[in-house]
């Protein structure tokens, strides 16, 4: 740029700075007089008079003249007209590939503490998601390292998956598997709203040393204010559409999108919207299809993404579960009887769908599982009479040859957790059971 440019640009800066102050607290909400800003802002509140500490916050909507602000960090040291200065500005992070290998919290900094390293890229946490028409089909298979979903679910790279589970039946572990084993090129982690002790348990035994080679881990937990919970999904998707920018093959798992509705729902009940369906306000089922849709195909690269969904008392029609499947491109269930019986993964087959998997698998590979699952469902149409000794061979031989099939099948189901799987040893091993 030229001295006259510099000189141009030079009278286009905003020279000023814009204050308010704290006009009153309550609950979440922060409530203030000024400054002049707008929705998705950053403003900092600073405490004190000193101006040393300050407390970051989003401007999430206005009431009769005033600004109201949700903090992204605590808020004790607030007092009625405590400054706030207005940046005009969205939250913004940092990316880059020198984050690989690191754990992060909700706004993008190193959660050990140390700061963030050199050479690395501002992105805004918001995005619009890519244009439709702009979007590659779904064409090729991306090994997930685990035997039930390459071979009965086949995931393609570029697909949206939900996990729907109870708690207790392993979700965690299921997506450690998944990070150390699928053939993507890098995997970004988001727990969101999880128990403290978790991130690092998942981190070290669940994800271990191997799988955070290639993995950058955002934590939110549940300590954390409602806003951060939310920027943390967020964070992780903007670092995920960094690297598929690069053309590359992104895995992004969220744990979980349920307890980000949760936030939203914080959030909007704060603001003043009126509770709808349970309890959540209508900006959560706005802000859903937002969050979900960023990931999938890009004209660069790809996010396959797998997105955890907690369900209260296994409801699989509860309203988040409900909307969040209407969404993606197929779901897992992860059963609790299954897991109840010791059988890892938990995953029911006969009640989970990959929307594409007839795009992305051959003729031989469809045919194998279609006929799993109807042995699969054979049985179990037919189990209680089994249990109890009522049903006599001979009567149906769908039934006898699921009677045969069927504890083969389910042993094949079966994964140590450490167990390392490729897609075509997946389909290898199903083409076995029924050769012998």
């Amino acid at each position: 740029m030229n001295i006259k440019g510099i000189l141009e640009e030079i009278d286009r800066i905003d020279t000023y700075k814009r204050f308010g102050k704290v006009n009153r607290v309550i609950g979440l909400m922060i409530e203030s007089i000024g400054p002049k800003t707008s929705i998705g802002d950053v403003c900092y509140i600073y405490p004190s008079d000193t101006l040393e500490k300050r407390i970051p916050a989003e401007v999430v909507g206005f009431r009769e003249q005033h600004v109201l602000l949700m903090p992204l960090t605590t808020i004790q040291e607030i007092a009625p007209n405590s400054l706030v200065e207005a940046t005009g500005k969205p939250l913004q992070i940092k990316a880059g590939d020198a984050l690989v290998g690191q754990v992060l919290d909700g706004l993008g900094k190193p959660l050990n503490g140390q700061s963030l390293p050199l050479g690395l890229h501002s992105r805004p946490t918001e995005a619009a998601p890519p244009n439709p028409m702009n979007r590659p089909r779904i064409q090729e298979q991306i090994s997930c390292g685990v035997r039930a979903i390459d071979s009965f679910l086949s995931i393609g790279i570029g697909q949206r998956v939900g996990i729907f589970a109870g708690s207790g039946v392993g979700k965690s572990t299921l997506l450690g598997m998944i990070a150390r084993q699928s053939s993507a090129d890098i995997n970004i982690i988001a727990l969101i709203g999880e128990r403290g002790r978790e991130v690092r348990e998942f981190v070290e035994h669940d994800l271990g040393e191997e799988g955070l080679k290639k993995t950058i881990v955002v934590a939110a937990t549940s300590d954390q204010p409602a806003l951060l919970r939310i920027k943390g999904a967020l964070t992780a998707t903007t670092l995920a559409e960094y690297f598929r920018d690069k053309g590359m093959k992104v895995m992004l798992m969220m744990d979980s999108v349920t307890r980000v509705a949760m936030a939203q729902r914080e959030v909007g009940l704060a603001v003043g919207e009126p509770p709808a369906t349970k309890g959540y306000t209508p900006s959560v089922f706005a802000q859903l299809p937002k969050l979900l849709e960023r990931s999938g195909t890009s004209e660069n690269g790809s996010i396959t993404a797998f997105y955890t969904v907690l369900v209260d008392g296994d409801d699989m029609n509860e309203p988040i579960a409900d909307t969040v499947r209407g969404i993606l491109d197929g779901h897992i269930v992860l059963d609790r009887n299954l897991a109840n019986k010791g059988h890892f993964p938990s995953i029911n087959v006969l009640k989970s769908v990959s929307r594409v998997m007839n795009n992305i698998s051959n003729q031989n590979h469809l045919e194998l599982t279609s006929k799993a699952r109807e042995l699969l469902s054979s049985y179990q149409e037919s189990e209680d009479l089994i249990s109890i000794g009522a049903y006599k061979q001979g009567t149906s031989k769908k039934v006898d040859d699921a009677i045969s099939f069927y504890p083969k099948i389910m042993d094949y189901l079966r994964q140590a957790t450490y167990e390392d799987v490729t897609a075509d040893q997946a389909v290898n091993e199903l083409s076995q059971i029924f050769n012998e």
